[in-house]
């Protein structure tokens, strides 16, 4: 991982920075840049617009309004100062949504002086943290990092506390057509259903006949798998290819490790064929590193 002080920031863990930003400026007397918590017109506030989160559920919405029309906004909305006397809001876009419906004419909140990078930054790994995206929205804030800031898979791992082949497997995503990453926004598909059909020739036609059919995730990898032999060998069309539940199982852990497509072939000797698919140079050094460590 790179010295890049941001990152070794980002570092420390969500919990410590919005842990320090909900912190009263009394306690946070040695920054010059804090300021005490107050409120302001919730006109005023606007929500950051490449904050990943696109999606609130409207019913969740309204429980917390109610909430707030009984019990006020518990937990102050996390901002930093804008043009002409607005604030975009780092950490809390939820709450002022609910304090909206609810009514109200101003909000408590904590005002953070950040620049662009870090409440980019700090949006995107308090959404993932606390489980807000769905996996589309999470994979476009993972590329968002990459592609603006220089992150690595490494890099992001450290960063929101999960594996690199977890932020693979997501970014993974995004090689889908749009169409199927509809369903998976709406919920419809689910990541591992997605994931099976990346590879696949026809990954909506197969998205559809998964969600008509209720599939498992099991099953919608047997049928993306014999999308794929099909594909290789057009005479498989006609023929029962499946691989038993063993190997796909054995071929799905080894992919979601690696991050990387992952096919493994039996042969009635015993022996066979593990073979690893890469796309860049990158992916083939961490393969040649992982095989050297061991």
């Amino acid at each position: 991982m790179n010295d890049d002080p941001s990152k070794r920031r980002l570092g420390r863990g969500l919990a410590a920075l919005i842990g320090e930003m909900d912190q009263p400026m009394s306690e946070m007397a040695s920054r010059p840049s804090v300021n005490a918590d107050r409120k302001v017109a919730i006109d005023l506030v606007v929500r950051n617009p490449r904050n990943p989160r696109k999606h609130f559920a409207e019913e969740d919405l309204q429980d917390l309004a109610s909430s707030i029309r009984q019990h006020g906004i518990v937990q102050p909305v996390v901002v930093r100062s804008v043009a002409d006397g607005r604030f975009e809001i780092i950490a809390g876009e939820r709450r002022w949504r609910a304090a909206q419906l609810a009514g109200l004419n101003e909000i408590p909140v904590i005002i953070r002086e950040v620049d662009d990078r870090t409440a980019l930054e700090l949006a995107i790994v308090e959404n993932v943290q606390r489980a807000d995206l769905n996996p589309v929205e999470e994979a476009l804030g993972y590329e968002q990092l990459i592609a603006e800031h220089g992150y690595t898979q490494n890099d992001l791992g450290e960063v929101i506390g999960k594996s690199r082949s977890h932020v693979a497997n997501s970014l993974r995503l995004l090689k889908l057509p749009d169409l199927v990453r509809d369903m998976l926004f709406a919920g419809t598909l689910s990541a591992g259903h997605a994931r099976a059909l990346i590879p696949t020739s026809d990954p909506l036609g197969l998205a559809r006949t998964i969600v008509a059919k209720g599939m498992s995730v099991r099953d919608a990898e047997r049928l993306a798998q014999n999308n794929i032999k099909a594909q290789s060998n057009p005479v498989l069309e006609t023929k029962s290819a499946e691989k038993d539940p063993d190997t796909l199982a054995l071929e799905r852990t080894l992919s979601d490790s690696l991050g990387l497509s992952v096919t493994v072939n039996h042969k009635g000797t015993g022996g066979g064929k593990l073979m690893i698919s890469y796309k860049s140079l990158e992916q083939l050094e961490e393969i040649c590193r992982l095989l050297e460590r061991r």
